[in-house]
């Protein structure tokens, strides 16, 4: 046989082997009710079932099991036990000690697990598992209070506030409300967070309705549309900002104008404090930041960096920071009580700013710029000095004061991270769980397994000890005590 009916024999059976390929390809999306999205990058494709008919009659069928296992007698006892043993805080009290990861990546925004000790001598099948629970679609991490575990998932047309149990990983309640927000990037579902605090939960849906609810059993206490409130379209990937609880104000980024770019609520009542500035919204929560002496709101809007006002939303500073399709998705990380660390995707790049006051005044200087960090919607963290981060999906080790790439090094794609114990604990993309050691010496991957097949976006939480991660179809929790 001559080389070129080799060759071309080859290139008949590849063809052959992709077309059978694509068929059992789509006859398994058939089967199974799944779709077809894209990963991170926005070029490669991943198969999701997150709303699939299958899946959803699946997911009703095991809460309708934990009803009936809930209204059991002995079940009933157990929980009657639980409660007189430990009594959740009434609403408008303050929370207990043990209340720790309350807002989205935990005490500041910052994506640091600094609570209890935990166990990095993880076993080649990682650390043992505590329940794992189907979950609806979306994007939006977990906070963790009195014993529950709260996240916002989409069920059908309908966006949806849960509460889980701790213990067993069983829907405590859920609250529900007609939305259902769907672009061809990331699918369906919320985007942000929900923000626990006194008793109260507050969570923001895709196409910005905010609920007030109290977290013990979802009772609606107000509700208000973010959107409507300010007179703003929707953006392109749907409201991703985490409330923030912060004073007697619940801050909002709707990114409406004239004036209306961002709006604080009260917090008990859901009435209208105050709105200001006129930018277009990002996709990145607000926080609170201690920067040259004053305690203010530090923001990641569309187009800029900015410090503004607790007492009336007015702005104290400001620095450009434009991005490719105004995507601008990283939480900021502060420094110290004059820089912030910012890093945007899409072939932006990193700055570290300098904010001084002058008086009255403040004054913002880029003290360095560069490409060796984009984060797209995968926050990074800043241990000793160290930034560490996914630039476009390879986990990089960066000097926070100069700008410099210690090394670059683990592909997670476009998953997420947090810091604890010395320790990186990321979850890829396709719902590995890694550990790797925190240090600018070298990479170094510890232990790393399958955890939720699957995109997984979300970013993880933790609290006493307990790893909780979730994507588009299930939540697990990972014992790490």
């Amino acid at each position: 046989m001559t080389m070129g009916s080799r060759v071309l024999r080859a290139c008949l059976y590849g063809a052959a082997a992709l077309v059978v390929a694509a068929l059992c390809g789509t006859a398994y999306i058939r089967w199974s009710g799944a779709s077809v999205g894209l990963s991170g990058s926005g070029r490669g494709i991943v198969i999701e079932h997150a709303n699939s008919e299958r899946r959803m009659q699946d997911l009703e069928e095991s809460r309708r099991a934990q009803e009936r296992a809930q209204a059991h007698p002995a079940r009933q006892d157990l929980e009657r036990s639980a409660v007189a043993a430990k009594p959740a805080p009434a609403v408008g009290q303050p929370a207990g000690p043990t209340n720790y990861w309350t807002e989205y990546r935990g005490p500041g925004r910052a994506g640091i697990y600094g609570e209890t000790p935990i166990r990095t001598d993880w076993p080649a099948e990682g650390p043992p598992v505590l329940w794992r629970q189907q979950i609806g679609g979306g994007y939006a991490s977990m906070v963790v209070a009195d014993s529950l575990v709260f996240t916002i998932e989409q069920r059908r047309g309908r966006e949806v506030v849960a509460a889980y149990r701790v213990a067993d990983g069983g829907q405590a309640w859920e609250h529900s409300w007609r939305a259902r927000f769907s672009e061809s990037m990331g699918g369906d579902g919320p985007r942000a967070t929900p923000t626990w605090s006194d008793g109260r939960l507050y969570a923001l849906g895709a196409s910005g309705h905010l609920a007030c609810l109290q977290a013990s059993d979802g009772r609606v206490l107000w509700e208000r549309n973010i959107l409507a409130d300010a007179g703003a379209g929707n953006l392109t990937w749907g409201m991703a900002g985490a409330p923030l609880v912060v004073d007697d104000l619940v801050v909002t980024l709707p990114g409406g104008r004239p004036g209306r770019s961002i709006i604080a609520y009260d917090k008990l009542s859901g009435d209208l404090r105050w709105s200001s500035l006129n930018d277009k919204a990002g996709y990145v929560s607000p926080q609170v930041a201690e920067l040259a002496g004053r305690r203010q709101l530090l923001v990641v809007s569309g187009t800029r960096v900015l410090g503004a006002s607790l007492d009336d939303g007015s702005l104290l500073w400001s620095h450009p920071w434009k991005t490719s399709y105004d995507a601008n998705c990283a939480q900021p990380l502060v420094v110290d009580g004059e820089h912030v660390f910012v890093s945007s995707g899409y072939g932006h790049g990193a700055a570290l700013l300098k904010i001084t006051a002058n008086g009255e005044a403040f004054s913002v200087e880029e003290v360095w710029f560069n490409r060796n960090m984009k984060n797209k919607f995968n926050p990074s963290v800043l241990a000793s000095g160290v930034v560490y981060g996914l630039d476009e999906g390879i986990l990089v080790a960066l000097d926070v004061r100069t700008g410099e790439r210690h090394w670059k090094q683990g592909r997670y794609r476009y998953g997420q991270l947090l810091h604890a114990a010395g320790h990186l604990i990321v979850v890829s993309e396709q719902g590995d769980l890694a550990l790797v050691e925190a240090t600018p010496e070298e990479y170094r991957e510890l232990a790393r397994f399958e955890a939720i097949p699957g995109k997984t976006w979300n970013v993880p939480a933790m609290a006493d000890g307990i790893l909780y991660v979730r994507n588009q179809t299930e939540m697990a929790a990972y014992d790490l005590r």
